[in-house]
């Protein structure tokens, strides 16, 4: 009997190209994605793959060096962003072709914000990169969307990795990506209520073991290593007056800030709705705007999912034949 199957794609701006490799990993293991829901870079990536069209964005993302990412940004500060984002989308639908989310071949949706009411907003319906656009416009960096009468914003202000969207899809079995899990506070600094219920076990699945161990390290400062790694594109394009700047520069400032309050919502969320399987890829060394590693992204996806594999397979197995022996009842619409 077979297993519906969802996928849940979480947000991470340049991490987001590690779900590449999760896909691949996934397609290798034979497991067939029935629904997908994405956040933010999530929903770009899997909205692509519900189109059918993950080779396409794929060669797109590996072609890509820090150049062609500067000039995909359409920089201007009288839309409510720092980066318009037009531009970036408007090249990915004429890449990729018009497409519709309710007539992709899999089951998609997407999560953006209200930015007046503060919201969850579902986006099931409309242009595919309408939505992605809407559900990636991180605040201060990417201007808001105007998408149905409503401005949003980045669907990782309320759900960072969107479980519970394809739950509602009905997914029987959910699978979720969580990109962000390297960069932040440590769990030690957080509240009992605030902290990761995972055990040592799930987190030897996750991959975080290092030749068997997952001892603590001595690490920086979780926000002053994603300032050293991220890049701030205005300055790349200008001559630096001092090789050791006196402060963050602005788009550290909001990046670092956003990266950490995700962090925080997804152990919320991910608390009270966990998934049956959760991957979480080593993407510390990346920062949010570093699309230019996309071809580094997307193996390290597909190796934390393949070190997984067994797990997955066994739990996607063990649901079957739970089912056998308990189907589980359909609801009535």
């Amino acid at each position: 009997m077979r297993v519906k199957v969802g996928l849940a794609l979480g947000s991470g701006a340049a991490r987001g190209w590690a779900h590449i490799g999760v896909i691949r990993a996934l397609e290798e293991l034979g497991i067939e994605i029935d629904v997908v829901t994405g956040t933010s870079i999530g929903s770009l990536v899997g909205g692509a793959y519900a189109a059918n069209k993950l080779d396409d964005i794929e060669e797109w993302v590996r072609d890509m060096d820090r150049w062609k990412v500067f000039n995909l940004l359409d920089f201007g500060l009288t839309n409510g962003g720092i980066v318009s984002g037009e531009k970036v989308f408007n090249k990915a639908r004429e890449k990729f072709g018009a497409l519709r989310a309710e007539q992709l071949s899999r089951s998609f949706a997407a999560v953006a914000t209200d930015l007046y009411t503060g919201r969850e907003v579902w986006l099931k319906e409309g242009d595919l990169f309408e939505i992605a656009r809407a559900s990636c416009a991180m605040p201060g960096l990417l201007s808001p969307k105007a998408f149905d009468g409503r401005w949003l914003v980045d669907g990782a202000v309320v759900n960072p990795v969107p479980v519970s969207l394809a739950r509602a899809l009905e997914a029987e079995f959910v699978i979720a990506v969580h990109l962000n899990s390297q960069v932040h506070v440590d769990e030690d600094d957080l509240p009992p209520q605030e902290q990761s219920p995972a055990t040592y076990e799930s987190a030897k699945q996750a991959g975080f073991e290092d030749e068997g161990s997952i001892e603590k390290k001595e690490q920086p400062n979780a926000f002053e290593r994603f300032l050293n790694r991220s890049q701030d594109y205005v300055e790349q394009v200008k001559d630096k007056l001092t090789r050791t700047p006196t402060s963050p520069g602005v788009f550290g400032v909001m990046a670092g800030s956003i990266d950490i309050m995700q962090e925080r919502i997804t152990r919320a969320r991910m608390a009270g709705d966990p998934p049956d399987i959760l991957l979480q890829p080593k993407l510390g060394e990346i920062g949010l705007l570093e699309f230019e590693d996309g071809e580094k992204a997307i193996q390290i996806g597909y190796d934390a999912t393949m070190r997984m594999k067994h797990i997955i397979l066994e739990e996607l197995e063990l649901i079957k034949r739970r089912r056998m022996i308990a189907p589980i009842p359909k609801v009535k619409k």
